[in-house]
């Protein structure tokens, strides 16, 4: 069988947050063989998604999309990795999302047949209740049931400042079987 690839798509604004932390911490008890991706989404400048589905085909992804949509099909498993905005998830993970409708109606790319064998994974951190949390998990999960895509699960902890998820125990606990390890 060959290895599992892993790719962490990185969804906070901030860089070693929180969200972040707790996907690396779950990301140690991968087997040795797991190939891993981690991208930062706000490093891609990426335009605002347009719909074009009823005017115009869209078209082959150039960069930075193009590097996104080479990973994301490169993966077995995809991981995304946000704090909880205002009950959904960041603006550069949202944005992402956004651009698998124009990868699933350009030409050539067999988007959604190509998503079927991925499993879709979310790691989250929210300062707020478990409660607070739902209607992200539901989007994710619901995006994954649309794209015939395994739903891998839900790894929430909580922390608000900087490094204040490696005080929940219970989390990190959690995130070491989290992939199955």
């Amino acid at each position: 069988m060959p290895p599992r690839r892993f790719l962490f798509l990185l969804g906070s604004t901030r860089r070693a947050g929180n969200s972040e932390l707790l996907a690396r911490h779950a990301a140690r008890f991968l087997p040795a063989t797991t190939e891993q991706q981690w991208l930062f989404l706000a490093d891609f400048d990426l335009p605002p998604f347009v719909d074009l589905r009823h005017d115009a085909p869209y078209p082959v992804p150039t960069e930075p999309a193009k590097t996104l949509l080479d990973a994301t099909l490169w993966a077995t498993d995809l991981v995304l990795v946000t704090p909880l905005y205002w009950y959904t998830v960041s603006v550069p993970a949202k944005l992402y999302l956004d651009y698998w409708s124009a990868w699933l109606r350009t030409p050539g790319v067999e988007f959604k047949g190509r998503m079927r064998d991925k499993t879709f994974w979310a790691v989250v951190v929210s300062s707020g209740s478990a409660e607070e949390a739902l209607p992200l998990r539901e989007t994710l999960q619901l995006s994954a049931n649309y794209m015939g895509m395994p739903w891998g699960g839900y790894l929430l902890g909580n922390g608000s400042r900087p490094g204040d998820v490696l005080r929940d125990a219970a989390a990190l606990r959690t995130a070491e079987s989290f992939f199955g390890g």
